[in-house]
């Protein structure tokens, strides 16, 4: 049984990635940020939770995105509360942008601090070394990403503060990618009995398309049995991002698979990254299935804007 499999087709091979695959022991591996490098390896920047309960960073490379997966024999982006001490409790949950202007990388990330989470932005060029800006969003604050280019001139941040019981997702602008303003709310939770009411988060960054700004975002039902992340799908104007054109009513994707059904947190599908293939139209989407391993689902970007005109 799949949900829409037009959209995403879970990969045969799944979960791709366990701790057991890990040259290091760890309970879990998931999340995972994703990117392209310039050989045409996938790089995946997986949330690996150790033993003491917090997370760091670990990349995994592989030249076709699925198999054979090399994995950095050490962690690769520590948690440094030494010198930036909101990230006293770990590093979680990253979204990699590739940033022509930069000729690098944009990890943006959640520093969980004495506060909860907050967002934090570190650059690099390779992946081995690494500039941290520290945290740029204040708690609570997660699931966040940066445009890949400057819109009107300023940065673009994607983030979802959360100030009440309900939580949204905003965006907000900078000239120097440290000092944040121009904070806009960009697409409300719905409320009531929707699939997506009262919380809703960024998931991989968005996808830049012709149309606009293709959002795959999740969904947090809470019912008597807990919660469930289900992904939905929106799109933004390319331009004046904190528009919204189109919104799906429907969830596409959710948990389904025993490996998604159950683990350290069952009922959970979170896509953090994707790549997208040459043809420019085939994607990767890599996603944390029950905060516990890494799976791989394929779709199509047309076939998902074209879904969006029936349902948005």
């Amino acid at each position: 049984m799949n949900n829409h499999p037009e959209l995403l087709t879970r990969h045969k091979l799944n979960p791709i990635l366990t701790a057991s695959n890990w040259p290091y022991p760890v309970n879990s591996v998931f999340n995972p940020a994703a990117t392209l490098l310039a050989n045409g390896t996938t790089l995946l920047l997986c949330r690996v939770e150790d033993r003491t309960g917090l997370s760091h960073l670990c990349a995994a490379r592989s030249v076709d995105g699925v198999n054979d997966w090399k994995i950095d024999p050490q962690p690769t982006f520590k948690p440094d509360p030494e010198h930036f001490p909101e990230e006293i409790w770990g590093v979680e949950d990253p979204r990699i942008t590739y940033v022509p202007e930069l000729s690098q990388y944009a990890i943006v990330y959640t520093a969980f601090t004495r506060d909860g989470p907050g967002v934090a932005l570190a650059i690099t060029e390779d992946f081995h070394t690494f500039k941290r800006h520290g945290v740029i969003m204040p708690p609570e604050d997660k699931d966040a990403t940066l445009l890949p280019h400057r819109i009107n001139g300023l940065w673009a941040l994607i983030h979802r503060p959360v100030s009440s019981p309900r939580a949204h997702i905003w965006i907000s602008y900078s000239a120097d990618l440290t000092h944040w303003g121009g904070h806009k709310l960009m697409m409300e939770a719905r409320r009531g009995g929707w699939w997506d009411a009262n919380k809703i988060g960024l998931s991989p960054p968005p996808i830049e398309t012709p149309k606009g700004w293709l959002m795959m975002y999740h969904g947090v039902r809470q019912t008597a049995a807990g919660a469930i992340y289900r992904l939905g799908l929106a799109l933004f104007d390319l331009n004046s991002p904190e528009l919204c054109l189109k919104r799906g009513s429907q969830w596409f994707f959710g948990p389904e698979e025993p490996y998604e059904l159950n683990g350290d947190v069952g009922n959970v599908v979170f896509p953090c990254g994707y790549t997208i293939l040459p043809d420019g139209d085939t994607i990767h989407v890599y996603y944390g299935a029950a905060d516990t391993s890494i799976a791989l689902a394929t779709g199509s970007i047309s076939a998902m804007l074209d879904w969006l005109d029936q349902d948005g």
